[in-house]
């Protein structure tokens, strides 16, 4: 009845119909488990404590490393490029923006303020777009845009044109954090999903990171070739960056599992991608309407998601580190722009590291407090201010130990929601709506740039809401158990909540047969006598 289910809510019009015998069932899909005694060697056992496919069998290991090789390779380049872009306007600011442009005031904070205003505009409509168009299709397409928009940053004379360019910018962007969560959420599973979740969100980390060497180099090589300042050479590198990974989204992204038509899949491999996350108990995509998007937030799930997920988004600092820099009047702007990134190499590292913890424990929430701690204390330190020199230093890095959050409770939503698959990408959706909402007038308050860098009130502020982050962690898993409580589900071999019903192991194949059979085998034996195929609607 699992896969039955699973598939009845394809919103592919024309679903590919597959037929197999009951013995071919159990053929075809056992070659993934290989049940011929395989054992991983001692090196494949030490490389699955880093990247859990290497002790997989053969077949499934090759399976697996194709979907890292095409849908995480693109999205992390995708996240990576525009991280940088976001990065660059800070970095730009300190590098020659402010003077060349005569900037002054608030201007540094309104250029993130414009373009939150474009974000907040276009992510819920984003969502109904993708249930409507494939993601391979216009998830690319808003790339192409943005490489435009970004060069365009470039040829700017005035805060104004930079103003319109970051509003359309936020606009392109807003479809691709929802959109990568709901995918990377449909593709794979609890051992696999959060180390992939980091290495996603890790990319940001490191492009912030690159972020510092780029410009440092620029401006030391670059500044002026052409006629052109170093800050200007910044964004016409990242629209060319830009311009190849849109053409790799359009072969690489695999749309659902349902819905896939991807060519680096056999046909084979697509109906195993069904039929593993249909073992999950996940449900298919379905059509998404008006009416089930309010439904959406008549029920705890969007409340007990976002309310970490937007407390946690606006209480990050880092981005004042380098102002702090700048006000020690120390350092050069190469050290300025270089400094930073060691914060973004830690969290490079725990952000993995978390990870690789949480799919082993098979929970999210453990983590996701030792995440909320660092940046609490961070925060706190940072709104002590009056500590000694060293200590200070420390403070704006130990937010970047808290990097892991939003990897862990993507990756924990997408296994609470699974049974929703458009709820799912809706989730970061109306949270970074949200936040970004709060972020395009937060700052111009808490940390008003005539005040760097010691403000008066913004890091005790952030550092209030880092706390209330972590009450929004233990208020999610209260109403999770809860929720499982009432609806009387059952939890699988994999730590998820689901109906009975949807209770499958793909390692006993024969369990496959047998609930097709439930609802197909009868139905087809009286039409076409026994021994008749059974007819499995799996695109």
């Amino acid at each position: 009845m699992g896969i039955i289910n699973w598939i009845k809510g394809s919103i592919n019009p024309v679903p590919r119909e597959l037929k197999y015998t009951n013995s071919e069932v159990q053929e075809k899909f056992r070659i993934f488990f290989d049940d011929e005694g395989y054992q991983p060697n001692a090196l494949r056992r030490f490389l699955a404590q880093f990247w859990d496919s290497f002790e997989k069998p053969p077949r499934y290991r090759w399976y697996l490393h194709k979907l890292d090789a095409n849908v995480m390779f693109y999205f992390f380049l995708s996240f990576f490029i525009k991280t940088l872009d976001n990065t660059n306007i800070s970095n730009a600011y300190v590098s020659g923006m402010q003077k060349d442009l005569a900037l002054n005031g608030q201007q540094r904070n309104l250029f993130n303020t414009v373009f939150y205003i474009g974000y907040i505009l276009g992510s819920i409509p984003s969502q109904f777009l993708i249930n409507k168009i494939r993601p391979s299709v216009w998830l690319p397409c808003c790339e192409v845009a943005w490489s435009a928009l970004v060069m365009c940053i470039a040829t700017a004379q005035s805060a104004t044109t930079i103003y319109i360019l970051r509003f359309f910018i936020g606009i392109c962007e807003s479809t691709t954090y929802p959109a990568t969560a709901m995918l990377l959420g449909s593709w794979y599973r609890p051992e696999e999903l959060a180390k992939r979740m980091s290495v996603y969100d890790l990319a940001a980390a490191l492009a912030s990171m690159c972020s510092g060497f780029i410009q440092a180099g620029l401006y030391t090589s670059m500044n002026g070739l052409g006629g052109i300042a170093g800050w200007r050479w910044l964004f016409i590198v990242d629209g060319i960056i830009g311009l190849p990974i849109c053409l790799l989204g359009f072969y690489s992204i695999p749309d659902f599992p349902n819905t896939t038509r991807v060519t680096w899949l056999s046909d084979l491999e697509k109906d195993f991608s069904v039929l593993r996350m249909a073992e999950l108990g996940q449900k298919s995509t379905r059509k998404l309407t008006l009416r089930r998007f309010i439904s959406f937030f008549k029920n705890w799930r969007i409340y007990g998601f976002n309310w970490p997920y937007i407390l946690f988004n606006i209480s990050g600092t880092y981005s004042y580190f380098n102002l702090w820099l700048q006000s020690l009047h120390k350092y050069s702007v190469q050290q300025i722009n270089l400094i930073p990134t060691a914060g973004y190499g830690m969290a490079i590292f725990t952000c993995y590291l978390s990870a690789n913890i949480s799919d082993r424990m098979g929970v999210r929430w453990p983590m996701l407090l030792v995440a909320v701690f660092f940046n609490f204390f961070g925060n706190l330190l940072l709104a002590i201010w009056d500590i000694p020199f060293g200590l200070k230093y420390a403070a704006f890095f130990f937010p970047e130990i808290g990097y892991p959050v939003w990897a862990l409770i993507l990756t924990w939503a997408s296994e609470a929601f699974q049974d929703d698959a458009e709820l799912r990408g809706m989730l970061s959706a109306v949270g970074n709506t949200i936040s970004y909402s709060i972020s395009a007038w937060l700052p111009l308050l808490a940390f008003p740039t005539p005040e760097a860098p010691h403000y008066v009130w913004g890091y005790h502020l952030m550092c209030a809401l880092s706390f209330l982050s972590g009450i929004g962690v233990l208020f999610f898993v209260v109403m999770e158990k809860r929720e499982k409580r009432m609806m009387g589900r059952v939890v699988n071999k994999y730590g998820l909540a689901v109906d009975p019903d949807d209770l499958m192991d793909l390692q006993m194949p024969e369990s496959v047969v047998d609930l097709v059979r439930e609802e197909k085998v009868a139905e087809v034996e009286a039409e076409k006598g026994k021994g008749a195929e059974v007819s499995v609607r799996a695109v």
